[in-house]
C-alpha cells in the first residue's frame, strides 16, 4: 500500500504509472461483523455505541466486475447511514447484502460475514473493469453513492427509480471507509482541483442529496425569491441546503439548536436564524401527543423574521419530531420536501393543514447521476463549499461515527484513509487562493 500512497503523493497521474502498480492482496477497511448484529439488543438507540461495533480489519481485495473501478481512497467521511449501520438500525444491513448477493454472480461478492461501510470517497483510480471507457488509472475522482443496474426501463428517466437502486457502502459492500474501494464507474465524478482530499470527500452524499431535495425538479424545484425553512441548517445536510438557497437567490430560515450553530449559519451568510432550544419549542406534549399551540408559536416566529411570510419550501429531514410543525408552517400551496428521518420514521401531521391549504409533501432520496454531477460541479466552480468540522484517522472511525450519532459535530466529519495528513491533494492552488477565505470561513465555522 505504501507504493500506491507514494505514487499518489508524488502528483504523477500518468496512466502507465498506475497501471504498473501492484495491487496488494489485502487492505485495511472499517467493518461491522455479522456475528455481532445482536450486540445492542435491548438498548435505546442513543445508548448504542459505534465505537464497539466498528472494526478496522485487513480484508481481501475483491474481484473487479465489468463496469467497476478499484479506487485508492485518500479520504472519506461519516454519514448518518454509517451510524445506522453501526448500531444495526432500523435493520441490520446484512439483510441488504444477502438479498443483493442473490441477484447475480458478481453480486455474490457482496454477501460476506463483514460489511465495509462508507458512502463517500475522494481518491485515485487504480484499475477499471471490462467495458469501462471514460475513466482511466490515475484519474482523481470523487464518488457519489448511487448504485444502479439499469436493466429495467423504470430507471431510465430517473435512475433513482431503478428497481435495483442501492446506496453504496450502506446497501452494498466495499464502501469508502477503507484504503481501497470498489465502485461502479457511473458513480465517479472529477475531484474538484482546488480542494484537499478530506475536503473533496466530505460533500458527496449530503451535497447531492440537498441538490435533488431542494433544487431539482424531482424535489422542491426552488426558484429565485423563495423562502426556505431549513431544519438542522448548520449540519452535514442542512449546511449545503443553506448555501444553495443563498446561491440561488432564495431566503433561508435556518433552524438550529445552539448559539454556536446559529453563528455557523450567519457565517455562511444567512440572516434569519431560529435557535429552537433558546425559544423552548416542544412540539410533543408526550410521545403520543403533539402540541399544536407550539406549531403556531413556531409559525409566528417565522412570520416575525420574514415580515409576515410563510415558507414556500420546508426542507425536512429530522422526521417525526418536527414533521407536524413543518406541515403546519408551510405556506398555502407550499412544499414540504423530506428525506431521512433522524428522529424517527413514523411521521404524524394534521392533514387538514395539508389538503385544505393545497400543500404538497415530496419524498426525496439521494440523487441521480446527473443531479450528483451538477452538485459536484457547483463545488468545482467554488459556488458551494465543503462544511468540514473535524477530521479523524481511519483507525478512529468509531469515534467519528459516535460524534455524528450523538450530534457532537458541526457540518461533516471527515476521515483520512491513505492520506497521511490533512491538507494534501490540492491540484489548483491558484483557484484555491481565490476562494480561500470562503473555504476557511466554512471550515472554521
Amino acid at each position: 500500500m505504501q507504493e500506491i500512497r507514494d505514487a499518489i503523493l508524488s502528483g504523477d497521474r500518468a496512466q502507465d504509472t498506475y497501471a504498473g502498480l501492484a495491487i496488494p492482496e489485502t487492505y485495511r477497511a472499517v467493518t461491522v461483523h455479522k456475528d455481532e448484529v445482536g450486540l445492542f439488543e435491548g438498548m435505546e438507540s442513543r445508548d448504542k455505541d459505534p465505537r464497539k461495533s466498528l472494526h478496522l480489519d485487513d480484508v481481501p481485495v475483491p474481484e473487479l466486475a465489468p463496469g467497476e473501478a478499484l479506487v485508492a481512497v485518500m479520504a472519506s467521511a461519516i454519514n448518518y447511514n454509517t451510524v445506522w449501520t453501526s448500531i444495526f438500525e432500523p435493520v441490520s444491513t446484512f439483510g441488504f447484502l444477502e438479498r443483493y448477493g442473490r441477484t447475480s454472480e458478481y453480486a455474490k461478492r457482496h454477501d460476506l460475514p463483514y460489511h465495509i461501510v462508507g458512502s463517500d470517497l475522494a481518491g485515485v483510480v487504480l484499475r477499471t473493469g471490462p467495458g469501462v471507457q471514460k475513466w482511466k488509472p490515475g484519474n482523481e475522482v470523487v464518488a457519489h453513492c448511487l448504485s444502479v443496474e439499469l436493466e429495467s426501463a423504470d430507471g431510465h428517466n430517473d435512475t433513482m427509480l431503478d428497481p435495483e437502486q442501492r446506496i453504496w457502502g450502506f446497501e452494498t459492500n466495499f464502501g469508502g471507509l477503507a484504503e481501497l474501494a470498489i465502485v461502479k464507474t457511473n458513480q465517479l465524478m472529477p475531484k474538484p482541483d482546488h480542494l484537499t482530499w478530506e475536503e473533496a470527500a466530505s460533500p458527496g452524499l449530503v451535497n447531492s442529496t440537498a441538490y435533488r431535495q431542494l433544487i431539482s425538479q424531482n424535489g422542491a424545484a426552488m426558484k429565485l425569491g423563495d423562502t426556505v425553512l431549513i431544519w438542522g441548517a448548520s449540519g452535514g445536510l442542512g449546511s449545503y441546503a443553506t448555501q444553495m438557497a443563498l446561491a440561488g437567490g432564495a431566503t433561508p430560515i435556518c433552524v438550529v439548536s445552539s448559539p454556536d450553530k446559529a453563528d455557523i449559519c450567519r457565517a455562511m451568510g444567512a440572516e434569519l436564524v431560529i435557535d429552537r432550544n433558546a425559544e423552548g419549542y416542544r412540539f410533543w406534549k408526550d410521545p403520543q401527543t403533539q402540541d399544536q399551540k407550539e406549531w403556531k408559536r413556531f409559525g409566528a416566529k417565522i412570520r416575525e423574521l420574514t415580515g409576515g411570510k410563510d415558507p414556500d419550501i420546508v426542507f425536512e429531514h429530522p422526521g417525526r419530531e418536527t414533521f407536524g410543525a413543518s406541515t403546519y408552517v408551510a405556506r398555502k400551496g407550499g412544499t414540504i420536501v423530506t428525506c431521512a428521518s433522524t428522529s424517527g420514521y413514523m411521521h404524524e401531521y394534521d392533514n387538514r393543514y395539508l389538503w385544505m391549504n393545497l400543500k404538497r409533501i415530496v419524498g426525496s432520496h439521494f440523487a441521480n447521476y446527473r443531479e450528483s454531477w451538477e452538485a459536484n460541479r457547483l463545488i468545482s466552480r467554488g459556488a458551494i463549499h465543503p462544511t468540514l468540522s473535524r477530521v479523524y484517522p481511519l483507525a478512529e472511525t468509531g469515534q467519528a461515527t459516535y460524534d455524528v450519532h450523538r450530534n457532537l459535530h458541526q457540518g461533516k466529519v471527515g476521515v483520512l484513509c491513505l492520506a497521511a495528513t490533512e491538507g494534501q491533494g490540492v491540484a489548483d492552488p491558484a483557484f484555491r487562493e481565490r476562494h480561500l477565505s470562503d473555504i476557511n470561513r466554512f471550515r472554521d465555522a
